[in-house]
Parts: structure tokens; C-alpha cells; sequence
């Protein structure tokens, strides 16, 4: 059962995208922050979006392995965007409101003194990020 897990061609596309744009987003933050952040490599949001390199690889690597009139090819690429609506809507707009309420609790500290842990902001995705992306996991799910 291991052995044919590590051998889905399938997996092997979609783990490789997220991997792929894991890693670039370490050099890709050099570009928004100025340098080259190790930390990325494990984070959420920014560029480019892994969770759409893994979605949309999964469903390219099973449209051409099982064909793209397949049902489980329907099945993925319908995961896959429903992922993306998700990093470029939901997840961003959380990301935005964290960044207010960290605002807040920055002006409440100065005026009171109360420590507060901070919100993750950086959770979604801008609409490049999920494209760039999106591509990296056709390319991914093509050559993988």
C-alpha cells in the first residue's frame, strides 16, 4: 500500500507544486520585503500561491492520466477552484481584518499596557499570487 502511495503519479504532481511554490516564495519575498525570508518556505499566503499549485497540478496530472472528460478530473478541477476562490476571497479578507484588529490592539497596548498576541495576516492570497500559482501547477502537472 506504501509503495503504490509513493508512486501516484497523481500525489507526486500535487506535493511537487506546493513544494515548487513553497520554496519560491523564500526568493519571491527578497522582491515584497527585501529580503530573502527562510521563514516563507513554511507560511501561508504570498507569492506564489502553493495552494493553488498543488490544487490545479492534481487536476492537470489527473486530466492527463485518466483523461479530461473524466469524471475525477470534474471532481479536481472543480477542488481546485473552489481552493482558489477560497485563498483570493475568504482567506484574504481574514488576512485584512486581522491586520485591523492588530491595529487595534497596537493603539489599546500604547494606551493601556495590555499584551495581546498578534493576528497572522498574511493568510490569502491577491488575485497574481493565485494565478502564478495556478500556472506553476499546470506546468508542475504537465512535466511531474
Amino acid at each position: 500500500m506504501l509503495r503504490e502511495i509513493i508512486n501516484n503519479k497523481i500525489l507526486i504532481a500535487a506535493v511537487l507544486g506546493w513544494a515548487v511554490a513553497q520554496f519560491l516564495k523564500i526568493f519571491t519575498s527578497y522582491f515584497t520585503a527585501g529580503k530573502v525570508d527562510f521563514s516563507r518556505i513554511i507560511g501561508s499566503g504570498g507569492m506564489p500561491s502553493s495552494h493553488s499549485a498543488f490544487s490545479v497540478a492534481l487536476a492537470v496530472k489527473c486530466g492527463y492520466i485518466v483523461g479530461f472528460d473524466s469524471p475525477e478530473f470534474a471532481i479536481a478541477l472543480c477542488f481546485a477552484l473552489i481552493v482558489m476562490y477560497d485563498a483570493a476571497g475568504v482567506r484574504r479578507a481574514a488576512g485584512n481584518q486581522a491586520r485591523i484588529l492588530n491595529l487595534i490592539i497596537d493603539d489599546i497596548i500604547k494606551e493601556n499596557g495590555i499584551r495581546e498576541e498578534r493576528l497572522k495576516e498574511l493568510i490569502g492570497h491577491t488575485p497574481i499570487e493565485v494565478i502564478a500559482g495556478a500556472l506553476l501547477g499546470i506546468i508542475i502537472g504537465i512535466i511531474a
